[in-house]
């Protein structure tokens, strides 16, 4: 069934989303996963063609495509056909996440201050929610902010945070009140080099291993008022507001890397031959492969409509919730079946499907666990 989703614009887009990967990403791929760190430098680089800061407005160096989420769902297919999934990731955390909190939220001075060099690459955006007594329950934050002259002294940790280790500029989810309430929590920017503000330990992952992913701790770090994001009190509904185009994010990247590796495994199984014959001759084989695609295809479809809805303005939390639930939870199965057809293959890392595996168990955690975004839809369906 022929996709409607692009126009001549986004096609010519991915010519140059195509050939930035074959320059740049294709022959660093595995040693961004072996040294645990992707470069710093491929964030300027896309930058430079304008791969990131797609969300940006132009008047602050980016692309100014904050509703047309096709542009960035083709870095997430050109990406995904290279299995650079951790620098997908990463992409993803920079352009849906952290930049669109900096272009809704800030003044007219913190947009000039931070955007453009978010947009060129050349400062790195992280946003650390999870604490480590705290997961998908963000009411437990216990990370605080107290108000002094000019500012917040903040005091806590976080972890599990993406790109903690190379961020400049980090987006804090902070307790401003004690009391607590719907108004106890804001977003304090932390940047590079405040007193107080170090970094712990680069965490070891199961997969996603090129991207970094640390603990932070802040000891009596002097935030000032300059660095307040939004409302004072209005964090929790801040990050509420966000949430969906980080689940329509996540749930894109899921199906493109789906299938990425279904593409590969369909080209490995015409090629392997068992018992005198191609895999793909045996009926076990080809009925595996026709629900696959199946699958995939119906995924596909529903994903669109989302990126479409989102365009619109129509992107609903439960429709993101649906997006990401769904799209996740088939990424999980695609990729183990497809390691299921490639035999003891399938569990080696020199295949991308052996990355893959490894890079996929997490789609059902991070952004909202798979139970959470149940929890979400179940609430529209009967109520609490």
């Amino acid at each position: 069934m022929k996709r409607h989703l692009y126009s001549d614009d986004h096609e010519s887009f991915r010519q140059v989303v195509r050939a930035f990967v074959d320059r740049e990403v294709v022959g660093n791929v595995e040693r961004w996963d072996d040294q645990r760190l992707i470069d710093r430098e491929i964030y300027v680089k896309a930058g430079r063609q304008g791969i990131i800061g797609l969300s940006t407005p132009e008047e602050y160096g980016g692309a100014g495509q904050e509703r047309d989420y096709r542009f960035r769902n083709v870095v997430h297919e050109e990406f995904a056909k290279v299995f650079a999934t951790s620098l997908s990731s990463s992409f993803s955390l920079h352009d849906d996440i952290v930049l669109p909190y900096f272009a809704a939220l800030g003044t007219a001075e913190q947009k000039q201050r931070w955007l453009p060099s978010l947009a060129s690459g050349e400062s790195i955006g992280a946003i650390a929610m999870t604490e480590p007594e705290t997961g998908s329950d963000l009411r437990g934050i216990k990370t605080s902010g107290e108000r002094v002259e000019g500012g917040w002294v903040v005091n806590g940790s976080k972890t599990f945070i993406s790109s903690g280790q190379q961020a400049d500029l980090v987006i804090v989810v902070v307790r401003t009140d004690p009391g607590g309430g719907s108004r106890a929590f804001s977003l304090l920017v932390v940047e590079r080099g405040m007193e107080g503000f170090t970094r712990g330990r680069k965490l070891a992952k199961v997969g996603l291993h090129g991207q970094d992913t640390s603990e932070l701790a802040f000891e009596d770090v002097f935030v000032p008022d300059g660095n307040l994001l939004g409302a004072a009190g209005g964090g929790f509904g801040q990050l509420v507001t966000k949430l969906p185009i980080e689940r329509l994010s996540i749930g894109a990247q899921a199906i493109a890397i789906a299938e990425g590796i279904f593409a590969s495994t369909l080209e490995y199984v015409q090629q392997r031959h068992a018992f005198g014959k191609p895999i793909s001759d045996f009926q076990n084989t080809r009925f595996e492969l026709a629900s696959m695609s199946a699958e995939l295809d119906v995924t596909r479809a529903f994903i669109d409509r989302c990126i479409v809805a989102h365009g619109l303005d129509e992107l609903s939390a439960v429709d993101a919730a649906k997006a990401k639930l769904w799209a996740t939870e088939v990424q999980v199965r695609t990729v183990d079946r497809c390691v299921q057809l490639h035999g003891g293959y399938g569990f080696m890392l020199e295949y991308p499907v052996g990355r893959a595996y490894q890079d996929a168990r997490v789609q059902r955690i991070h952004g909202g666990t798979s139970e959470i975004m149940k929890e979400i839809i179940s609430r529209d369906l009967v109520g609490r």
